[in-house]
C-alpha cells in the first residue's frame, strides 16, 4: 500500500515536472522567436543573453556537471556488478554483459551512420552559430575542457586506460573514467566477499545520493531550458522548428531500424524464433512502455508475458529482464548519440572520426546505467556534448519534444530486454527454453 502510494506520488511529480519543462520550452521559444522577428538587431537582447539568460543556463549545467561523473561511475559499476550476484546464473549474466555490449554497439552506430548521412542539423545560420559557440567557450569553459585532437591507433587505445582514474575525474575524462567503471564492476563481480557487499552497498549509496541530487537539479529544468531556448531562437530564428523535425524525424527512423530490423534478426537467427509471432506475444508490453515511458513501470508485465506467452526459463527471464530494466537500454544510447551528433551539425561543430567513435563508447557504456529519473538522459548527453567542443546548452533544443521521444525509445528499450531474454535463454539455457 505505502510502495503503490510513493510510486502513484512520483508519478504524478515526473508527470508535473514533465509539464514544467514544456512550460518553459515553448515560452522561451516563442519569446526568442518575437524578439527574433522584431528586435532582432536591439541591443537588450544582447544583454539579456549576456547577463541573465546565459548565467542562468550555465549554473544548471554547472549543478548537472558536479553530478554527472560520480553518478556515471556508480550506476556502471553497479549495473555490471549486479549481473553477477546470482552466483548460480553466473554464465548468464556474462552471456547478457556480452551481448548487451554488442547488441548496444550496433544500435548507436546505426544511429551515428543515420546522422552522418541525413544530416539534419545542418542549414542553419553559421554565423549565429559561430558567435554562441564563443560565448559558450567564454561562459562555460571552465565546467568542461573541450576534446583535444582526436588520437588515432595505439595512442586511441592507451587513452582509454587512465594512469589515474583521480586524474581523469578531474579532466573530464569521461571515457577513461567509464572504462574504470567497467573494469571495477568487473572485478566486483568476480569476487565475492562480505567486504566487496559492504563495498558494492556503499558504491550503491553514491549512485542513491547522485540520483537524489540530480532529481533535485533537474527540478529547475523548466526555468533553464527557458534560457536555452529563448538564446537559441532568439539567434536562429524560425530555422530552429525545421531543424526540430528533421532531428525526431532521424530518431524515429534510428529506432526503427533497429526494432524492426536487428532485433528480427538476433530472433530469427540466434533464438529461432518467428519475429512476427514475438511481436504478437509482446504486443501488450509495447503498448504499456510506450503509455507509461517507463521501463521500471513495465517491468512486472514484462516478466509474465515472457513466462505465459514467450515461455521462457523463469529463473533467467527474471534475472534478465531486471537487470536490463537498467542496464540494457538501447533506445537510450541511440538518442544520446543522435542527439550530440545532430546539435554537433547545428552549431557547426565537425566531428572527427576518432571523435564520433569516442562518443559511441560513451554511449554503449551510459546505456548500462542511465539514471531512473524524470530527464535522466539530459546529463549524459550535456556531459558529451561539452566533452565534444559542443554547446551543452544547445539542449534545450531537443527538450520539447523528449517526451514523445522519450515513449518511442522506452518501448524499443523493454521490447529489447525481451529479445535479450529470448536469446540468453537459447544460448545459456537451451535445455531449459520452452516452445514459445
Amino acid at each position: 500500500m505505502d510502495q503503490a502510494t510513493a510510486s502513484e506520488d512520483r508519478d504524478g511529480t515526473e508527470t508535473t515536472l514533465q509539464w514544467r519543462i514544456l512550460i518553459g520550452f515553448v515560452l522561451g521559444l516563442g519569446c526568442g522567436l518575437l524578439a527574433y522577428t522584431f528586435a532582432r538587431d536591439a541591443g537588450w537582447v544582447a544583454t539579456l543573453i549576456e547577463y541573465v539568460t546565459m548565467p542562468v543556463g550555465q549554473i544548471f549545467l554547472r549543478l548537472l556537471f558536479m553530478l554527472v561523473l560520480p553518478l556515471l561511475f556508480s550506476a556502471l559499476v553497479i549495473g555490471i556488478a549486479e549481473m553477477g550476484e546470482i552466483r548460480a546464473l553466473r554464465k548468464v549474466g556474462v552471456a547478457t554483459l556480452i551481448y548487451t555490449v554488442i547488441v548496444s554497439g550496433i544500435a548507436v552506430a546505426i544511429s551515428l551512420v543515420a546522422v552522418n548521412l541525413l544530416r539534419p542539423g545542418d542549414g542553419v545560420d553559421r554565423d549565429a552559430a559561430r558567435e554562441l559557440l564563443s560565448k559558450s567557450a567564454d561562459s562555460a569553459g571552465s565546467i568542461l575542457q573541450t576534446s583535444k585532437e582526436a588520437v588515432s591507433g595505439v595512442d586511441a587505445v592507451l587513452a582509454l586506460v587512465p594512469s589515474n582514474v583521480i586524474t581523469a575525474m578531474s579532466e573530464n575524462d569521461i571515457l577513461a573514467v567509464m572504462f574504470f567503471a567497467l573494469f571495477f564492476g568487473i572485478g566486483l563481480l568476480l569476487v565475492s566477499s562480505a567486504r566487496t557487499e559492504t563495498l558494492k552497498e556503499a558504491i550503491e549509496g553514491v549512485f542513491e545520493v547522485s540520483m537524489k541530487l540530480i532529481g533535485i537539479v533537474i527540478r529547475l529544468a523548466p526555468i533553464a531550458i527557458f534560457c536555452f531556448m529563448f538564446n537559441l531562437s532568439a539567434q536562429f530564428g524560425w530555422d530552429l522548428l525545421g531543424k526540430l523535425a528533421a532531428f525526431v524525424g532521424v530518431v524515429l527512423l534510428a529506432l526503427g531500424l533497429q526494432m524492426f530490423g536487428v532485433y528480427p534478426l538476433l530472433l530469427a537467427f540466434v533464438a529461432r524464433r518467428s519475429p512476427l509471432k514475438f511481436l504478437r506475444q509482446t504486443r501488450e508490453v509495447s503498448v504499456l512502455a510506450f503509455s507509461t515511458a517507463s521501463s521500471n513501470a513495465t517491468l512486472p508485465t514484462s516478466l509474465r508475458v515472457a513466462d505465459e506467452q514467450l515461455r521462457l526459463p523463469r529463473r533467467v527471464a527474471r534475472f534478465v529482464l531486471t537487470i536490463g530494466a537498467t542496464a540494457n537500454q538501447n533506445g537510450t544510447a541511440m538518442f544520446e548519440g543522435v542527439t550530440v551528433l545532430f546539435l554537433a551539425q547545428f552549431f557547426g561543430v565537425e566531428l572527427s572520426l576518432g571523435q564520433q567513435l569516442y562518443v559511441m563508447l560513451i554511449c554503449i557504456l551510459a546505456g548500462i546505467g542511465t539514471a531512473g529519473v524524470p530527464a535522466g538522459s539530459l546529463p549524459v548527453v550535456a556531459l558529451i556534448m561539452g566533452s565534444v567542443g559542443v554547446p551543452p546548452e544547445g539542449i534545450g533544443l531537443i527538450i520539447g519534444v523528449d517526451r514523445f521521444l522519450d515513449m518511442c525509445r522506452t518501448t524499443l528499450n523493454v521490447i529489447g530486454d525481451l529479445v535479450c531474454a529470448t536469446v540468453i535463454s537459447a544460448v545459456s539455457a537451451p535445455d531449459e527454453a520452452r516452445a514459445g
